[in-house]
């Protein structure tokens, strides 16, 4: 015997509604019971043969009216004592009827069943779903907020495996963004991020939006306290930090929508040979392919909806860096330099591909591994130039012992120094060696 249970079915059985035999039959197969009896006037066995139920369906039906079916109310007279519990804890667990359910019987002794909690929680994870769909898009006036981010993807450097950390700044008018590589989320580079990306936009916005990470804030006694160093940072360019709601991390859905876009459309077939060329190639793609396209939500390029947001926002000139004074970790590139606004210095090449801190101090710069300082430079004061210390090259002058505690002169590898000089001598001098 089988049975049929569809949201238009109705109760008929052989005994009452809430009897263990009771049998949920559609209004279809009820009219079809009731035709053969008396249309084709088919006896009860047959009736019951041809539509394949049980007889004692077949004999309700032709006594009783067809009813929509009604589920016992039993269920719900358990669940009405956890009532308010369960729509207060519905959402902190976003809408888990199977979490809700191991509470219950673990912590208030609720004796009814996993479908009862389902049946409950489906109205209201379908009501807050229909409130975030109804909720206005948040859009932001030109200059107003940039929403941060951090995306985390695993690349190969050369054969080595690691986790790229990419910091992703986007400007919530315009939607364009900036991509920063990075070895790890720390403080250091964090905020060095910041600076690159005001750099890349020749402003910020007056509003910055995070998700409430470590280097933002800090839980303290049920709210949250900024990190100092970063508050100080915040009001050394000016900007107010703010904090996405707890639970809500959809209001920060344009830097989000940039980390998706990172992985899905940069990362994917991409070779890298170290932090350097992922970097090259990060702005190279973000140039020619990210400004340039037409936005799923403002339907305009990013570069040129720019264009009427570069005037409101907050200037950086006349600011220096925060950093300056600060501790930056490096990895170390292949040809064994390191970058520091810009400039590149070398250390030991046996340093390669592994992380190094960039200690600015006075006119100096100071780069120390595992706690000791690995090599000490003159800083540059120009851009883009390279200050390498001999010693630090896997060459001769590296391999030969005399020569690596001597104490060679550095090479500044700036611009082209010319042809060297050679002195210029009389013939007579040739002439009377020669005698």
């Amino acid at each position: 015997m089988s049975q049929e249970i569809n949201p238009e079915a109705g109760i008929i059985a052989g005994g009452t509604n809430d009897s263990p035999e009771a049998m949920v039959l559609s209004k279809e197969r009820w009219e079809a019971v009731r035709r053969l009896h008396g249309l084709e006037k088919l006896k009860v066995s047959e009736i019951a043969r041809r539509l394949d139920i049980d007889r004692k369906t077949v004999r309700k039906v032709l006594h009783t009216q067809w009813r929509r079916y009604e589920r016992s109310a039993r269920n719900d007279t358990l669940v009405s004592a956890h009532t308010d519990f369960l729509r207060h804890r519905a959402a902190e667990v976003n809408y888990s009827a199977r979490i809700l359910y191991q509470e219950l019987r673990r912590d208030r002794g609720f004796a009814g069943s996993y479908q009862t909690i389902k049946r409950f929680v489906a109205p209201l994870r379908s009501a807050a779903e229909a409130t975030l769909v109804c909720e206005r898009r948040f859009e932001t006036e030109p200059g107003r907020q940039s929403q941060i981010d951090w995306g985390q993807a695993r690349v190969h450097l050369r054969h080595q495996a690691m986790v790229l950390h990419v910091f992703v700044l986007t400007l919530g008018y315009s939607r364009r963004g900036y991509y920063r590589a990075c070895a790890n989320e720390q403080l250091g580079l964090f905020l060095e991020a910041h600076e690159a990306a005001f750099a890349h936009f020749g402003g910020l916005t007056h509003e910055h939006l995070y998700d409430r990470p470590r280097t933002v804030c800090e839980p303290a006694a049920g709210t949250w306290r900024w990190n100092e160093t970063f508050r100080a940072f915040a009001g050394h360019w000016g900007f107010e930090p703010r904090l996405c709601a707890p639970y809500r991390a959809q209001t920060k859905g344009k830097v989000e929508s940039g980390v998706k876009y990172v992985k899905r459309n940069f990362l994917p077939g991409r070779r890298f040979v170290d932090m350097i060329d992922v970097q090259a190639q990060l702005d190279e793609w973000n140039a020619t392919i990210a400004d340039e396209r037409i936005h799923g939500t403002t339907h305009i390029r990013p570069i040129e909806r720019f264009a009427s947001e570069r005037e409101s926002l907050l200037s950086i000139v006349g600011h220096g860096s925060f950093g300056e004074s600060r501790r930056l970790t490096r990895i170390v590139a292949d040809d064994y330099l390191v970058s520091f606004q810009t400039n590149r210095y070398s250390v030991p090449f046996r340093l390669i591909g592994k992380p190094v801190d960039v200690v600015p101090v006075g006119a100096a710069i100071r780069i120390e591994h595992a706690g000791s300082t690995v090599a000490e430079h003159p800083r540059l004061a120009g851009k883009h130039q390279m200050h390498i210390l001999p010693e630090h090259g896997p060459g001769p002058a590296a391999r030969n012992a005399r020569q690596r505690y001597a104490s060679p002169g550095p090479v500044l590898l700036n611009r082209w120094l010319g042809p060297a000089e050679v002195e210029v001598r009389d013939l007579a001098v040739y002439e009377e060696a020669a005698a």
